[in-house]
């Protein structure tokens, strides 16, 4: 690569001086030809961006260790989003990459031997650096061969594609880019998680492990896996994973998706202002969530930053490396002749590893089962209706939580005192290793030699009056590069998948509807409007009425819709902000309404009816319990469960209810919101709001689902409402439930079925709808135990159908 002088004759006029300079800036190159090379010696070796964001070339840490890598040019540390060579330093002296004549990009140390190399032909021209961060070789015809974006790091960058063969592995430690313990990838099963595979265990904790695919709003029922987010924020995965950037919507800002040392994936945005990166969305808000992250034997305790422990009877394995946990001051290997004793942690679980699970004992009886376990190291047992016990064998993934309701009893030697340790106290989490003694930090720019000591100052003159010219030249440069970032296929599969979610004109959605002619429903927030899209997807349109929220407050909630995706809820496809109009755009549900299939000739199958009920209990579930904020829908009923062409039900408005944060104030509701007869009791009594009033409305729903005819109604005696519908319902099922009736649910159960129904389903359903709409809040079941409590009796075989099939 060439370079100008750094100094001038006298008699060399200033100008042209300045006038070289100016073209050093402007020229500055993006792409290596065939036969050239970078050298790790000049710091003038490096590809910039033609919009100047990234920078490609040698990047050093410490004294002697250099990697070839691409990083932000602007930010403050220079942030590495890909590394050739990310466990394999090369030498700060000799080293070098070069585009051979045979088309090989190939990194070789200083002895030359090879470091890295990719397997692209004689066909490379050159390689290039593009505008979206994508290191890429070209052949004839600008032919991508190989690109950096098949092969990332720990980074994702927008618009690059996340699939089965990638993966996002996490750093080592702060100051270590090796290779470390956290993952990022596809899962056999299509579904995207997080990993932690150490030296010991290999451990998934993101989604949630506890629950299943479904429970975790994924699908598993694809046969792809492609993941992507656009420059807005807006990421988006085939098993209906996605989540919006909280400061979604401009396109000026640069963003990171980043699988972090501590383990957790987040999106980063970068202040230009600053150099310096926001965390807009992270995967875990919790990271004592994260498994693995404290080592063997490890607590990981919230105080509110997470902190590592050890428990009594154990001490750090290697102060200031929680990655390499805590070990027994005593002997493991208890005898079955030592005695020993148990100490109580509270709150605290080790999750997995797991010698027994035994329902329904009592605490002796699981303290007796590990006892008599020699590979027994502590025992859980949670208190709850079963009374559940499991026994551990191995003591990894351990966490302390107030609200984790359960204890656990760790087996020590009763010569072990562990009197001082009954609160947990942990230091603050720092995994590193003994190799980080090696790396120095960041260089210096002074700890170099005059040759880099020149450049350094060069270009910082160039820089200054590349800025002016870049503020004549931008809109050149985005003309011109704007489309060279990615392959045309790449570029028209990124839009297919991104497609689901924009903003649309108000002229554009007046088009697709038509002008707004056909009309699908009409509820308390506005009208919904069928719409066909210019890529012929036909939509339901959304037009919102008294909506006087300004610009900023919709966008937050477009925000929060975006990161809530369930199977069982209504997707959206996008929306519209253009003045006074404020319209939503989701997918158009082909079967409409519960209520258009309960409460007419069209009536639903059992089979189906049990599905709505299932599937609408999984959607509330996680409204309530998994989402990142906690959603009440306040307005649950027939008309707002919608049915796809397989009889699938999503619940519908959930993004226009009120949104409140965990253990925040739920009750500052402004007006009531909900449907007459579905509405819980506490609307009208003042009470704090909480998600049971969605529960309360899910009972009549539940129940209007048996017995095929509303009994949210009220009756009418006198002129005035005397008494609702339900109410009778319930009297008249408790009385005879308690005469002992043997026939009572084949009364109940809607007579256009013709005895083709599940007994026990329908018997169970009926039991959950009434627990449900108890008029003492605190009575009633929790969202989760309800689809538990389903699941139960979901696969029933045929002859438990009623006798009167």
């Amino acid at each position: 690569m060439r370079s100008f002088p750094t100094s001038t004759s006298p008699k060399f006029p200033y100008f042209l001086t300045v006038f070289f300079l100016f073209l050093s800036t402007s020229n500055s190159q993006n792409f290596l030809r065939r036969g050239s090379s970078l050298s790790v010696e000049d710091d003038s070796d490096i590809l910039i961006s033609p919009d100047k964001t990234f920078s490609c070339g040698f990047y050093g840490m410490g004294q002697n260790a250099y990697w070839f890598s691409i990083w932000f040019t602007n930010s403050k540390d220079r942030t590495v989003v890909w590394m050739a060579n990310r466990d394999r330093p090369a030498n700060g002296r000799g080293s070098r990459v070069s585009l051979r004549r045979d088309g090989a990009m190939v990194l070789a140390d200083v002895d030359g031997s090879i470091i890295w190399e990719t397997n692209t032909s004689t066909n490379a021209r050159r390689a290039e650096l593009l505008d979206t961060g994508n290191l890429v070789i070209k052949g004839p015809g600008g032919k991508i061969l190989w690109q950096s974006f098949n092969f990332p790091t720990d980074t994702l960058l927008p618009k690059q594609f996340f699939t089965k063969n990638t993966k996002l592995i996490a750093r080592l430690h702060r100051e270590s880019f090796a290779s470390g313990y956290f993952s990022f990838f596809f899962d056999n099963d299509n579904v995207l998680r997080l990993i932690y595979d150490g030296p010991d265990i290999s451990s998934i904790y993101w989604p949630n492990p506890e629950f299943d695919v479904f429970q975790n709003g994924r699908t598993n029922y694809n046969s792809s896996r492609i993941a992507v987010y656009d420059e807005m924020g807006h990421f988006i995965s085939s098993d209906q994973f996605q989540f919006v950037a909280s400061d979604m919507g401009s396109l000026r800002i640069k963003r990171r998706l980043t699988m972090d040392y501590d383990g957790n994936l987040r999106l980063y945005s970068l202040n230009n202002d600053t150099g310096l990166w926001m965390v807009s969305w992270e995967a875990l808000s919790q990271l004592c969530h994260v498994h693995g992250i404290c080592g063997r034997n490890g607590i990981c305790v919230n105080t509110p930053e997470p902190k590592c422990s050890c428990p009594p009877g154990y001490e750090i394995t290697e102060p200031g490396n929680w990655n390499k946990g805590c070990k027994p001051s005593f002997n493991e290997t208890l005898s079955q002749s030592q005695q020993v004793k148990f100490v109580q942690l509270p709150h605290v679980e080790y999750w997995g590893f797991d010698l027994n699970y035994s329902p329904s004992i009592s605490m002796d009886s699981c303290m007796t089962l590990c006892l008599e376990d020699y590979r027994c190291k502590a025992f859980s047992y949670r208190v709850t209706e079963k009374r559940l016990c499991f026994t551990k064998s191995v003591l990894f993934n351990g966490y302390q939580s107030p609200s984790f309701p359960a204890n656990i009893f760790l087996k020590l030697p009763v010569s072990v005192d562990a009197s001082e340790l009954a609160t947990l106290t942990g230091t603050d989490l720092v995994c590193q290793s003994a190799e980080s003694e090696t790396i120095i930090g960041p260089p210096s720019m002074y700890n170099i030699n005059n040759k880099k000591m020149r450049w350094v100052y060069l270009y910082s003159f160039a820089s200054a009056i590349g800025f002016i010219e870049l503020l004549f030249v931008a809109s050149g440069w985005w003309f011109l590069f704007r489309k060279q970032g990615v392959p045309n296929l790449v570029e028209d599969g990124y839009h297919v998948i991104l497609s689901r979610f924009r903003r649309f004109t108000y002229a554009e959605l007046k088009k697709a509807t038509r002008n707004f002619k056909e009309e699908l429903g009409r509820g308390g927030s506005g009208a919904v409007y069928k719409g066909i899209l210019t890529d012929e997807r036909v939509v339901a349109v959304k037009r919102l009425e008294n909506m006087y929220q300004g610009e900023d407050v919709f966008w937050a909630e477009m925000s929060t819709i975006g990161k809530i995706n369930h199977m069982n809820l209504v997707r959206m496809w996008g929306f519209c902000s253009e003045g006074k109009h404020r319209l939503l755009v989701y997918e158009h549900m082909e079967n409409q309404s519960l209520d258009k299939h309960l409460f007419s000739p069209k009536f639903l199958e059992w089979k189906d009816r049990f599905g709505v009920a299932l599937g609408t209990a999984k959607g509330l579930a996680y409204l309530h319990h998994e989402c990142l904020e906690w959603v009440i829908h306040c307005d649950v009923k027939p008309g707002n469960i919608l049915l796809d062409s397989e009889f699938e039900p999503k619940i519908a408005d959930f993004g226009l209810a009120k949104l409140s944060q965990r253990g925040g104030n739920s009750s500052d509701f402004s007006r009531i919101r909900g449907t007459k007869g579905y509405m819980a009791p506490e609307w009208a009594t003042n009470l704090p709001i909480t998600a049971k009033v969605d529960v309360y409305s899910y009972g009549v729903v539940i129940l209007e689902i048996v017995k095929g005819i509303p009994v949210s109604n009220w009756v009418i005696e006198g002129g005035e409402e005397h008494e609702s519908e339900l109410t009778r319902f319930v009297k008249v099922v408790k009385r005879k439930i308690h005469r002992g009736e043997d026939s009572w649910i084949e009364e109940i159960v809607d007579p256009r079925l013709n005895g083709q129904f599940s007994r026990n389903q329908a018997a169970r359903i009926v039991e959950i709808g009434i627990s449900c709409v108890e008029e003492d809040r605190n009575k009633r079941p929790t969202m989760d135990s309800v689809v538990q409590a389903l699941l139960e009796c979901q696969d029933e075989p045929k002859n438990q159908f009623s006798d009167s099939q």
